[in-house]
């Protein structure tokens, strides 16, 4: 969404190719292009980079899990047994996190990588990574494509999975994954 390349923030390019390796980060247009892809404020960004002493506990369970009963209320908020904790930074009311297992989310996200949930997320747009629930008890990941009053269109984050449209009568939440482990 922020028209990056994937590896603008990786570790292993923040030295130059250099016989004498000198430190170099991302460059200020490319963290402003970050914060308007995510509408992150920069306090709230910065929060993210600070020691992990700040960091808080939220709860943490399977993708695979998050489809059994009594573990989200009827807004997409964590509820029940079952649940882990990690460590996240910042204000963290409200916030999830899911743990992604399997392939069906590739190349976006990979088996292992944890995704940071805000079920209060007002304003869904065009373009967001969401989190939903159907009637049918079913919780998935997928972006949004585009939303009515009778139905909400998705598109699979991996192309060999079908993209779906959902009638709102059969949704129970959706929330906008605000961050992702990679």
């Amino acid at each position: 969404m922020a028209g990056l390349d994937p590896t603008s923030f990786n570790k292993s390019k923040r030295f130059s190719p250099e016989a004498t390796p000198r430190p170099r980060w991302p460059s200020t247009e490319s963290l402003a292009k970050l914060l308007e892809a995510t509408a992150l404020s920069f306090s709230d960004f910065a929060s993210l980079t600070e020691n992990r002493h700040n960091a808080k506990g939220i709860p943490l369970i399977g993708l695979a899990q998050a489809g059994s009963d009594g573990l989200f209320d009827d807004a997409g908020y964590p509820l029940g047994q079952g649940w882990d904790e990690i460590r996240f930074p910042g204000q963290n009311s409200g916030l999830y996190a899911l743990e992604i297992s399997g392939d069906s989310m590739l190349p976006l996200y990979r088996d292992g990588d944890r995704i940071i949930v805000d079920p209060h997320t007002q304003n869904l747009r065009r373009g967001d990574r969401v989190v939903l629930k159907t009637a049918e008890g079913e919780v998935m990941a997928k972006e949004l494509v585009r939303q009515s009053a009778l139905q909400v269109e998705l598109r699979s984050l991996n192309p060999q999975f079908p993209n779906r449209v959902i009638e709102r009568a059969q949704l129970i939440w959706i929330a906008r994954i605000v961050w992702a482990s990679q």
